[in-house]
């Protein structure tokens, strides 16, 4: 597969579009683009074995619309034309049609925003124009309903704490995360980094007069960390925040210890991700924990109090349909607080992705395990309330979060929306600061590893510092 445009800018999200098409290498596409005044110009040629066929397109644009929304609705308007031609020469439709961004509920909500359309149309729009299937459509209307929480205030933010470290590193993972046994000598050091870090950030807060609504603790895997390390992090995050997470994921990392001083600290929610309920699977992704594990942390969460939220993800190699049928049976069963069904990614740093061909997976089945899990959680009372995608997901498909009562993640739905500063604080950590008048984000990352972000931690500081001046 080839694509090539005229328009740089225009060069990855065409790509992204094309590899969820699936195409192989005996295509290639050619774009160019051209203007007179404001009437726009487009022109493909889509090539298929040295079989050429032209398709040209011309549209208008808004001279009202300022540099930012002119670029953003040029390069809409080329994927739309790019899916059209895409869809008609191959015969095929994708879920979310012409759509490649990870956040569609932002995108929705950014239409309603710019007075684009009214947020009861959302729904028909995105079927209409942007060629998303009727059940995925009005999915982005129902979580948009469910996010009730959204408060724009700039002087309202969430405290990220990053810990990239895992016991052993799955065979699908694809973040930058530390197998325990490969840093152990590092961790106490790590901590005490982060324990500097987050007191600068302290004084940002308060010079810039801060508040702290959540506070998410996540990795890699944060339980992996020693009592007394968990309980020294802790000490210094005295915010009196409504909501305070912490990721557990890995059932064999939680102790009955480690959970009396998260609750000791006023920790309020944990994740406990089985992923799947088959040992065979997880003994073949490598993940080594067992289900009566899962259960038995599950259990003591419970006593302490602990909102808990649980993973599983549709298309893990070697499962079909029934074996998920039977994971998503069993969590339905132990009935946490909230229920997160991912679809499974492989990117580029995912050890699996080396071992397993990705066609393999384009199959009605895994489409199956996610249209299935959506229609049995609302049968048994769970709401969608925040939604993203991520690139070589299995057939273009979503990862969706749902949750039972009133039981929202706040700080899920802020990072997935981007409506609130994020201070995020950590190796690979990322702060991201919202201006909502201005409607612009600007991002400011940590280096990605360990090492790097102990040698240089005064630089993070003083650049955060710069970042929030």
């Amino acid at each position: 597969m080839k694509i090539t445009t005229n328009i740089e800018e225009y060069q990855i999200e065409l790509m992204d579009l094309c590899k969820l098409f699936g195409l192989n290498d005996n295509i290639e596409v050619k774009h160019n683009e051209t203007y007179q005044g404001n009437d726009v110009f487009d022109e493909f040629k889509f090539i298929n074995n040295n079989i050429e066929h032209d398709y040209k397109y011309s549209y208008k644009i808004d001279a009202n619309l300022s540099p930012l929304r002119n670029k953003s609705s040029r390069k809409r308007k080329v994927k739309i034309f790019l899916y059209d031609i895409l869809s008609k020469e191959l015969k095929k439709k994708l879920p979310w049609g012409c759509l490649t961004g990870i956040r569609p509920t932002k995108f929705a909500r950014d239409m309603v925003v710019n007075g684009e359309i009214k947020e009861y149309l959302i729904s028909e729009v995105l079927q209409k124009d942007y060629f998303v299937e009727p059940d995925r459509a009005e999915l982005v209307t129902t979580i948009i309903k469910n996010q009730k929480c959204i408060i724009r205030n700039d002087n309202l933010i969430d405290l990220y704490i990053n810990i990239p470290i895992c016991p052993t590193r799955c065979l699908y993972c694809s973040f930058i995360s530390n197998e325990f046994n490969m840093v152990k000598d590092l961790v106490d050091k790590y901590i005490d980094c982060l324990i500097k870090e987050i007191n600068a950030v302290k004084d940002i807060i308060k010079r810039k007069a801060y508040i702290v609504r959540n506070i998410y603790i996540g990795g890699g895997t944060p339980s992996v960390l020693t009592s007394k390390q968990l309980d020294k992090l802790l000490n210094v995050l005295n915010f009196p925040v409504s909501e305070f997470t912490v990721e557990c994921g890995r059932a064999d990392t939680i102790t009955n210890e480690k959970l009396d001083i998260l609750k000791n600290h006023a920790v309020t929610r944990i994740s406990i991700n089985p992923q799947t309920f088959c040992e065979a699977t997880l003994k073949r992704i490598g993940r080594r924990q067992k289900n009566s594990q899962v259960l038995e942390a599950y259990s003591i969460a419970l006593q302490k109090d602990f909102i808990v939220n649980m993973d599983i993800i549709a298309g893990l190699p070697g499962e079909k349909f029934g074996i998920f049928k039977r994971t998503l049976k069993t969590l339905l069963e132990l009935y946490p607080h909230n229920i997160t069904i991912h679809t499974l990614s492989l990117k580029n740093g995912a050890l699996l992705k080396n071992n397993f061909n990705m066609e393999t997976y384009n199959n009605n089945d895994v489409r199956k395990m996610i249209d299935f899990a959506h229609k049995e959680m609302i049968k048994n009372g769970y709401k969608p309330y925040y939604i993203y995608r991520q690139k070589n997901q299995i057939d273009g498909l979503e990862n969706v979060g749902y949750f039972r009562d009133n039981f929202v993640c706040v700080f899920n739905i802020d990072e997935m929306e981007e409506t609130n500063t994020i201070i995020g604080v950590g190796a690979g950590a990322i702060s991201k600061r919202v201006y909502t008048i201005e409607n612009k984000i600007e991002r400011q990352p940590n280096v990605k590893f360990i090492n790097d972000y102990i040698k240089r931690i005064d630089e993070m500081i003083e650049r955060k510092k710069e970042f929030y001046k």
